[in-house]
């Protein structure tokens, strides 16, 4: 792996750091600093019409979505030039949360599927955040098996053409944002789970359509759920062919792992600072021989994330597309995020049930620790990627999957089998 930006490389950095230094919204940087996990750290201005503004700033100076085509609304740059990109702009990156889904995975989906007059309808007011993009996956009968999904679609019975779509989907980030949502629906029960399944796009404010914030344990609601009752979906809003929606949905679960296996932080540099300042007994809690031996396990496990994304890195810049890293990227980084939290929160003794301005590094640990549950399960759960990790990467056998070719409508929904 060579570390080292290329002549090219370092000409597009310094302009990108030019252009940052001119334009980035500084007098948000402070409370962009103390961004944690499901909160922008922002309170002078709301954050999604800062992340708009960013975002708006960023694609009128050609900066947004850098590997998306011009004509689309992106800056038809190299992938190793997003990479470049994504490092220099750093803490203002947080500004982009509320785009991270419509960009990293919707977008894609819709770039490789919609036909041609749709993409370009939909893509550059995605590009340009003036719209939000959410994915309808998650149901709550299903769990990790997407193929497992019930929400169904069925052809209405006037002539029209037009679906019918009845259902529920879970956990949905930033749905209660949205204005266009990604949706997975079953349109064939008769059929194996992963035949029968078709993908479509809709406007969020659609009649039928009803969106409910989740409370969660960190005090937010990023995630939400969404109801279908008679949700009616033109056939020009589908992508792919009927039945094909497995293969839609790959494309967009591939691009979820990326986004997320490569930009995801453990907080590792946030606890060293906090191990320099803080006290034990009296004393600096790094003078602890016990703090320094599991500063140091955390150390090893945050170098080899870097190194495993430098490989990625290493092959964009080549040209050539990464292989499985990014499952173990996202694998490693959220077991180590929870357990650095739980970590954080021991050091602070009494204080760390406390979760306020005046707790210690502005709550951040608490707020990871109350997040990091989900970053287990989205974008896939632990138990998933490892065994895309043993089966794509080490070559082991996959696991028995006994309703492979069973129709979907046979398959037990509870522990009683059909008679």
């Amino acid at each position: 792996m060579d570390f080292n930006d290329t002549p090219q490389e370092a000409e597009f950095r310094k302009e990108v750091r030019s252009w940052l230094d001119a334009n980035a919204p500084k007098h948000l940087e402070a409370e962009l600093k103390r961004a944690s996990f499901g909160s922008s750290g922002l309170t002078s201005e709301d954050p999604i019409k800062a992340g708009k503004a960013w975002q708006k700033k960023k694609a009128d100076a050609g900066w947004a979505c850098l590997h998306w085509p011009k004509e689309y609304g992106g800056g038809a740059r190299t992938p190793i030039e997003r990479v470049i990109w994504g490092q220099e702009e750093g803490v203002y990156s947080v500004l982009s949360g509320p785009f991270t889904i419509g960009h990293g995975m919707c977008g894609p989906t819709v770039m490789a599927w919609a036909n041609e007059a749709w993409k370009e309808k939909l893509l550059p007011p995605l590009a340009s955040g003036e719209e939000i993009w959410c994915q309808l996956f998650s149901e709550p009968a299903s769990g990790s098996d997407l193929a497992g999904l019930r929400t169904r679609a069925v052809k209405a019975d006037d002539g029209s053409g037009d679906w019918i779509i009845n259902g529920q989907k879970i956990w949905t980030s930033g749905a209660r944002n949205s204005d266009w949502g990604l949706l997975i629906t079953r349109t064939d029960p008769d059929v194996p789970k992963h035949k029968g399944l078709t993908m479509f796009f809709l406007r969020m404010d659609s009649p039928g359509v009803k969106v409910v914030p989740i409370k969660q344990a960190n005090g937010a609601s990023g995630f939400n759920e969404v109801y279908f009752t008679d949700v009616r979906i033109p056939d020009s809003q589908r992508l792919g062919a009927v039945g094909e929606g497995w293969k839609v949905s790959l494309t967009t679960l591939m691009n979820e792992r990326l986004s997320i296996g490569s930009g995801m932080s453990t907080g590792f540099p946030e606890l060293f600072r906090f191990c320099m300042e803080a006290e034990v007994d009296g004393e600096p809690a790094v003078a602890d021989s016990n703090v320094r031996s599991k500063l140091a396990q955390f150390a090893i496990k945050q170098s080899g994330l870097k190194y495993t994304g430098m490989r990625a890195i290493s092959a964009l810049s080549k040209g050539e597309t990464p292989g499985p890293e990014n499952s173990i990227g996202k694998l490693v980084a959220g077991a180590t995020m929870q357990e650095l939290a739980m970590f954080a929160l021991d050091l602070q003794g009494e204080s760390g049930v406390v979760w306020d301005e005046d707790s210690p590094q502005n709550g951040r640990f608490q707020a990871m620790l109350m997040r990091s549950p989900a970053t287990r399960i989205e974008g896939g759960s632990d138990e998933i990627l490892r065994n895309i990790i043993g089966e794509r990467v080490l070559g082991l056998p996959g696991d028995i999957r006994v309703d492979k070719d069973v129709a979907f409508k046979d398959i037990p929904t509870s522990g009683k089998q059909k008679k």
